[in-house]
């Protein structure tokens, strides 16, 4: 393949888009990639499609040669699929929803486990025709509430979906770790560098779930790991190790007058100072109300969670831990409809009396004593008792999680990094084939109910993670796989340096290499050098003013090494340098 500069549809821009955010956004739109059409909504350009297409063949590639089959599924989708398994609500504003002309309810597809189970029930019915893997590579769609970062984090999107049936759960993990190892393949083929995390399920549904994560500063998602024993997980999935319960006695409960403490450390320093208790805000436990509803629901439930007072709650993790419910902070109106909870001077002992229900992070154990609001303003408690004064109805993970936080496995401090998800590996088990009835009919003549996995391929998003990873401050620096070409021949523009350009361009193309040639006689060569590196092909071979003495120079884009070379080695070195790397 040789792509001529003189005439491919390409400009490259000299500043930075204004809604950049991130460097891939930046260089990708900056280097003719991609461009916005919309919010959230980007157009492949021609190189933007070759590095697309790229990444596409590897997860296929990887696909294919662990099993898995590729159908193609449409984006258009008729409600009444997701009605079986209840996504219709559950996702919420996420769906786009439509209705065609005859006011019937569509969805443009966010993924495809109702479509997937349909179509092999429809096929199969024998115990014999399993276990099977089912794959495509399609465009999804999500109205993301704040799209952000390029095609990091958009409305439409391409992405790879599979999915495992198995006849039992033995199956099932064994399907599972295939689609593990092909994801390291992938990622690895990929030049990524990433981390295999425990995840949650979320409105996937189901049990065992990892995401592979690419850590970047630029991450959307907070991630931690352990140097000693490998643990790693998402924040959502993190799980903090309860202490133990404490048995022994406990001082009985005492009112303090606490006025002008509107923040943990105003409280802390007022009782250590004028009630001699020697506390830390570790010792005092925070009560935040939110509203819980359920989609699909016009009421909300009030709920109280409790954690630790040096401790802020994550968002986040709340949301993750009270899915497909959605929380919301409490506001001064919806206080004032329930006069039993006093605005800042909120503690658990009344709750149960209130009817409301109250989650507690996991370090609020039987036995534990603290510091929290005595229900009247101005006023706290001290000496309240988990078990005691107070019954929670049960813990919640909710409380950011910091570095140093001991590791649930060996108990060793916590790394915290920031990544991008590019993949995702549910065990499902039966939700999908419960609600489709999807049964084989055993070898004893009886049902046997199909269990399923579902595994995810951020394809765009992999582009835009590669440039996140894999750029310097000149450009783009692509790994030679993903590249829109092996190599970059620049012919400078003077003497008939273009000319001996396209030369050596059309003998590597013949070679069976892929070629990008910038034969392009109105630009300059400080242009073309700057073009050259800001595309990011990962060898770059310039016939410029050596070219009287016999002489190129080639360029890694990746390593930053320059050579001056014989002109007549040229292509035999270009040759040599990308078979070494392909071997």
């Amino acid at each position: 393949m040789l792509l001529r500069m003189s005439t491919l549809f390409l400009r490259t821009l000299r500043e930075d888009p204004a809604d950049a955010e991130v460097p891939s956004h930046r260089l990708l739109v900056r280097a003719g990639y991609v461009r916005r059409v919309a919010p959230g909504i980007y157009s492949w350009l021609p190189l933007g499609k070759i590095v697309l297409e790229n990444v596409a063949r590897i997860v296929r590639e990887e696909m294919d040669r662990m099993g898995a089959q590729e159908v193609l599924f449409p984006a258009l989708l008729p409600r009444e699929y997701y009605e079986k398994t209840g996504r219709w609500t559950e996702y919420g504003d996420t769906l786009f929803r439509l209705k065609d002309r005859k006011k019937a309810d569509y969805l443009l597809g966010p993924t495809h486990e109702e479509l997937f189970t349909d179509m092999v029930k429809g096929e199969y019915s024998s115990y014999k025709d399993y276990p099977v893997t089912l794959y495509q590579i399609q465009t999804k769609y999500r109205d993301e509430a704040r799209p952000r970062a390029g095609i990091l984090r958009g409305r439409e999107f391409v992405m790879k979906d599979s999915y495992s049936f198995d006849l039992d759960d033995d199956g099932l993990k064994r399907s599972y770790e295939q689609h593990r190892d092909a994801y390291i393949k992938i990622f690895d083929r990929l030049g990524m560098n990433y981390k295999i995390v425990f995840a949650m399920s979320g409105a996937m549904g189901g049990s065992a779930s990892e995401e592979f994560l690419a850590p970047t500063p630029t991450g959307e998602d907070t991630f931690v790991h352990c140097r000693d024993c490998g643990y790693a997980a998402n924040a959502e999935a993190f799980v903090t190790p309860a202490p133990p319960a404490y048995t022994g006695e406990r001082a009985a409960q005492q009112v303090l007058d606490t006025p002008d403490t509107p923040t943990i450390e105003t409280l802390v320093d007022f009782v250590n100072a004028n009630h001699g208790l020697g506390i830390t805000a570790a010792d005092t436990l925070k009560n935040l109300v939110v509203k819980v509803t359920t989609p699909g629901s016009d009421t909300a439930e009030t709920l109280i969670i409790g954690i630790p007072g040096d401790r802020e709650v994550d968002f986040k993790r709340l949301e993750a831990a009270l899915a497909p419910g959605e929380p919301a902070i409490f506001e001064a109106d919806d206080f004032a409809r329930h006069p039993g909870l006093v605005r800042g001077y909120i503690g658990p002992q009344i709750l149960a009396d209130l009817g409301i229900r109250y989650l507690v992070d996991p370090r609020v154990v039987s036995g534990t004593e603290w510091v929290t609001g005595a229900n009247e303003p101005g006023k706290h408690a001290a000496h309240v008792v988990a078990g005691r004064d107070f019954t929670p109805d049960g813990t919640i993970e909710a409380a950011e999680v910091r570095a140093g936080d001991p590791c649930p496995v060996c108990g060793q401090p916590l790394i915290i990094d920031r990544g991008i998800e590019i993949g995702h590996i549910f065990q499902l088990g039966r939700k999908y084939a419960d609600a489709a009835e999807l049964d084989a009919l055993g070898p004893d003549g009886k049902p046997i109910r199909i269990t399923m996995g579902s595994y995810g391929v951020g394809v765009s998003r992999a582009v835009a993670v590669i440039a996140e990873q894999r750029h310097d401050e000149l450009g783009l620096v692509w790994p030679r796989e993903v590249a829109p070409a092996d190599v970059h021949v620049v012919g400078t523009g003077k003497e008939n340096q273009i000319e001996v350009a396209t030369r050596i361009a059309e003998e590597l193309e013949a070679a069976g290499l892929r070629v990008l040639l910038d034969d392009r006689s109105s630009a300059s060569p400080g242009v073309k050098f700057k073009d050259s590196e800001l595309l990011g092909i990962p060898t770059v071979l310039i016939v410029g003013r050596g070219l009287s003495q016999g002489l190129a120079e080639l360029r890694d884009r990746v390593g930053g090494a320059r050579e001056e070379i014989p002109l007549a080695e040229a292509a035999s070195r270009v040759l040599a340098a990308v078979q070494a790397e392909s071997a």
